[in-house]
């Protein structure tokens, strides 16, 4: 894994308290460091370091050839790093925000996506693609889309969120180091999130493919991501007045999915809940819950039933909480599978 070489001689390294946006900055650093073929692009990154100071430092360390900024054309920078790849570059780039991604979609769906597989394999497309996304900050509507469903549903890419320090370092080091293109959501209500950390000895993370169990428990199974994680595993904890004991799984990888880890909760336990930021029609809660019933079916005690943002576009900020999955929605539907069980 890209974070042994990392943890090569740091083993005693003292881990302090760190954000989730000083992680990824250091992932960007280390893997730049390494690998001269490393570049970062887009717009704001260079001098200003990223809207959300993301980059901070790359420019002045590596040069304004290997943290570049670019003009306001995101087709353009994503059109540019798909000619840096073919000729033998790692390009990471930036897309300020979710919704500011979408003009680039030309580009990711006939070229990003397809290059490896029309060439027969003989070409990879090693991109990186950072969008931060989800809502939770108070910003309007073309800053706080989900737009994972998007990705999700086109063949081809990659697709990762990392809702925890640790993860933010270890699978951003993973998808710059892969040889397919990687979509990168960062949940930017969660930049700020602080845990214990040491650049110099990051803890060992599973691969990108590999869903973690969180918490552990037998009532039923929350099946979770990114910016929904921290408001799981608070409904988990207030479950417990409740006298349910729930199993919180951080599926950190979107694409591909690690339908063994979910099913084998989902077993365990014979209820799920899928909960997520994007909206619900269409949204990859109804995918996740297909997967689960098909290998699931004959030890489910209640249908599979989702949590999602509702099926608007984003609200102003002043309703964002409201729109938001929260851990009351999240224990009504703990509390529905506990009925539909009993009916």
């Amino acid at each position: 894994m890209t974070t042994a070489a990392a943890t090569a001689g740091g083993l005693h390294a003292k881990a302090k308290p760190a954000t989730m946006a000083q992680a990824l900055g250091r992932a960007l650093r280390d893997s730049m460091a390494e690998d001269p073929t490393v570049h970062v692009l887009g717009e704001d990154v260079g001098t200003l370091g990223g809207v959300f100071r993301i980059t901070d430092g790359l420019a002045k360390e590596f040069g304004d050839d290997r943290c570049t900024d670019t003009p306001l054309a995101e087709a353009g920078i994503l059109g540019a790093a798909v000619g840096m790849a073919m000729y033998g570059l790692r390009p990471v780039v930036e897309m300020q925000f979710d919704a500011f991604a979408y003009p680039a979609f030309e580009q990711l769906m006939s070229h990003v996506a397809k290059m490896r597989n029309r060439t027969g394999g003989a070409m990879p497309l090693p991109i990186t693609v950072r969008v931060p996304y989800g809502g939770g900050i108070g910003g309007v509507e073309h800053h706080s889309d989900s737009s994972e469903a998007y990705y999700m549903a086109t063949p081809g890419l990659h697709v990762v969120t990392p809702a925890t320090v640790d993860d933010a370092y270890g699978l951003l080091r993973e998808s710059i180091a892969s040889d397919d293109p990687v979509i990168f959501l960062e949940p930017k209500r969660l930049y700020w999130s602080k845990a214990d950390w040491s650049p110099e000895a990051p803890a060992a993370v599973e691969p990108i493919g590999k869903a973690v169990v969180r918490r552990s428990g037998r009532s039923a199974t929350l099946i979770t991501y990114g910016p929904s994680l921290p408001v799981c595993m608070e409904a988990a904890e207030a479950a417990v007045a409740e006298g349910w004991d729930l199993e919180v799984v951080d599926l950190r990888s979107l694409v591909p999915f690690d339908d063994e880890t979910v099913a084998a909760s989902v077993r365990r336990t014979g209820r799920a809940v899928v909960v997520h930021e994007s909206p619900g029609f269409g949204g990859p809660g109804g995918e996740i819950a297909a997967r689960v019933t098909e290998r699931c079916f004959h030890h489910l005690e209640a249908p599979v039933l989702r949590v999602a943002g509702f099926d608007i576009p984003y609200p102003p900020p002043m309703l964002e909480r409201h729109h938001l999955p929260g851990v009351d929605r999240v224990l009504d539907a703990v509390a529905r599978l506990q009925w539909e069980a009993d009916s």
